[in-house]
């Protein structure tokens, strides 16, 4: 390489790392898109766009965009975007986004086209803002400009004859329940809160609920999120809270928290329900113990029936009837079905007790695929599998474990699409991360059951007793991914399928790479 040329390079280099400090420096949001791939997927995002979401980079490449909505997706602004994006528009929208703790936030996003030589689109740039203070803004001065006298007076009986039926119900609830103010203060507490903490009235209406009892529930993360509550209307969901509680000892207690809505309208109100699951955590305790002394007595003996079952099919007598093998080989597959069951038990008995076993060496993903899917094997379906696409990538990590997960994914795919007999598998190079994404054409995940499906022991309730299973695989491959660095996520909606993607990072890139 001559000087010249040595310049060259150090100028381009120089300017590269100008231009991305730059980028990191912006207070807005950026995000670069790589049309080339499917599905359209997040290669680059600067500091300001994970500050604004709360998602940290890895969590962010390799997912779409709409992943900000989350369960909000039937706003129009998306539909304004779709078409920007396959016409190769340029866009503005204001759109409701949502951070990774779930708190609403509005963003004024900017979507550009990018074109190379020839004119064809290779990527999309997002700028966005965070306007939920001016948007804020203006519902308070519409709200304003809405009220008069006459109707404040005729909403303050509305809400004192409100509040006076909702005391009431708060009274003959068997859960305990408090009303506080835009303040935190207590407005009231009903009879099952004070008989369960052992409290007055006095003690505990008009005073501010962070300093009840010995300030149990003054915890800086439940402070965030009830701050949240009247401005966003964001509610708190299973905050779980274990203290040594005055007069009653040792609790766990799970708190949610709502804002009280009369006819539509919302109270500057916050209702707090507080459920005593201390009992429950015992008895999942008590469970996970059982399940996994239960799953290692077990091994033992399936080991020695699965070895005499070997025995016995070589062994066969050379006479043996069709119906005697066909028994046979039917006995030995339940065999491996009960010890894939109880393989899962053992692997999440050891993920709960946080003792997974890592095994990691550098491997090739695409190898890893290829020789996956050529090994797998799915009672006697003949489903087809197509996979696709190459990265080159090195990854560093348990083969065996990731294997695992891909053949976990084959499995669901197969068993919850059984009229489509065809299951695609893609693998792609997105930044610095390989994405595999398995999907199907089946029946496909509701809306709810998404939210949830990653859950230990959780199944969908239309699927329970149609398809057998005991709703831990997915767990288990979450908690594999997790261990990875990687993250696992689905897009589904019903009669139309799965596609369950899930990201590593990459280790390096071989040589070969064309």
């Amino acid at each position: 390489m001559n000087r010249s040329n040595y310049h060259i390079n150090r100028n381009e280099s120089l300017d590269y790392q100008i231009y991305l400090q730059a980028l990191n420096s912006s207070n807005s949001g950026i995000i670069i898109t790589d049309n080339a791939l499917p599905d359209n997927p997040i290669i680059y995002c600067n500091k300001a766009f994970e500050n604004i979401t709360g998602y940290h980079y890895d969590e962010i490449i390799g997912h779409n965009c709409r992943f900000l909505q989350s369960h909000d997706r039937s706003q129009p602004e998306r539909e304004k975007l779709r078409d920007a994006i396959e016409n190769s528009k340029e866009c503005r929208v204001e759109i409701r986004n949502y951070k990774k703790d779930g708190t609403l936030f509005w963003n004024e996003l900017f979507v550009s086209p990018v074109k190379n030589n020839m004119g064809e689109i290779t990527h999309f740039i997002g700028v966005q803002n965070d306007i939920t203070e001016r948007k804020n803004a203006e519902i308070q001065l519409r709200d304003e400009k809405a009220s008069t006298e006459e109707k404040i007076a005729a909403r303050t009986k509305e809400l004192q004859d409100n509040e006076a039926f909702l005391s009431s119900i708060i009274q003959t609830v068997r859960e305990s329940l408090l009303v506080l103010d835009s303040d935190y203060r207590v407005l009231s507490a009903n009879k099952h809160f004070l008989s369960s903490f052992q409290v007055t009235e006095t003690s505990t209406v008009g005073k501010i609920l962070f300093e009840l009892g010995n300030h149990q529930w003054d915890i800086e993360a439940l402070k965030q999120l009830l701050m949240k509550i009247l401005p966003t209307n964001n509610p708190v969901i299973d905050f779980e809270v274990t203290h040594d509680f005055p007069y009653i000892g040792r609790k766990v207690m799970l708190v949610n928290a709502y804002r009280i809505e009369f006819d539509g309208h919302f109270k500057d109100r916050i209702l707090i329900a507080i459920e005593d699951i201390t009992d429950r955590k015992e008895i999942e305790q008590r469970k996970d113990d059982f399940l996994s002394v239960a799953s290692h007595e077990l091994k033992t003996p399936l080991t020695s029936i699965k070895g005499l079952i070997e025995v016995l099919q070589r062994l066969k007598p050379e006479n043996s009837s069709e119906k005697f093998i066909s028994i046979l080989d039917k006995v030995a597959g339940q065999a491996d079905r009960l010890n894939l069951l109880i393989n899962q038990l053992l692997d999440t008995s050891k993920i709960q007790s946080g003792h997974i076993e890592l095994h990691k060496e550098p491997f090739e993903i695409d190898q890893l695929l290829s020789d996956t899917i050529s090994n797998f094997k799915y009672g006697d379906s003949n489903h087809r599998i197509n996979l696709r696409g190459k990265t080159n990538a090195i990854i560093h990590g348990d083969d065996l474990q990731i294997s695992q997960v891909i053949n976990n994914l084959l499995s669901n795919a197969i068993k919850y699409s059984p009229e489509d007999k065809v299951i695609d598998v893609q693998s792609d190079k997105v930044s610095n991360y390989v994405k595999v994404s398995v999907t199907d054409y089946g029946i496909g995940i509701s809306r709810s059951d998404q939210a949830k499906i990653f859950d230990r022991f959780y199944r969908a309730q239309d699927i329970q007793q149609k398809f057998a299973g005991l709703g831990i695989g997915l767990y288990i491959c979450q908690q594999i991914i997790v261990s990875h660095d990687g993250t696992l996520w689905v897009e589904s909606e019903e009669g139309r399928g799965a596609t369950f993607n899930f990201t590593l990072p990459i280790m390096k890139i071989q040589e070969n790479e064309e």
